[in-house]
């Protein structure tokens, strides 16, 4: 089953900052292909795909942690909850590991 990706006005602002920062386009092309990989199927291996317990959605979701890379100081992740519709994610952030 293929999803459909929602962003969060705070989700779409992470985006374009790594978009249009010089310095951070390797992690924009990361990021990128681990949404297209989430997009495909959220249990992708690669994602490491697993609950964010530290907080819930606005209606109380399940808050979801993917990886967008490993081993890197700093490794960006991807947070996100499954929306109300089918095959929907709700990308929540876009930010390097806390």
């Amino acid at each position: 089953m293929s999803f459909f990706l929602s962003f969060t006005p705070t989700a779409k602002a992470d985006l374009k900052e790594l978009k249009e920062t010089a310095h951070l386009q390797k992690r924009f092309k990361a990021v990128f292909k681990a949404l297209r990989f989430l997009q495909e199927n959220p249990r992708h291996p690669s994602l490491q795909t697993h609950e964010y317990s530290s907080f819930k959605g606005p209606n109380g979701e399940k808050v979801f942690e993917a990886y967008a890379e490993q081993d890197t100081p700093a490794a960006y992740r991807i947070f996100f909850f499954y929306g109300r519709q089918k095959g929907e994610i709700v990308i929540v952030a876009v930010t390097p590991h806390p």
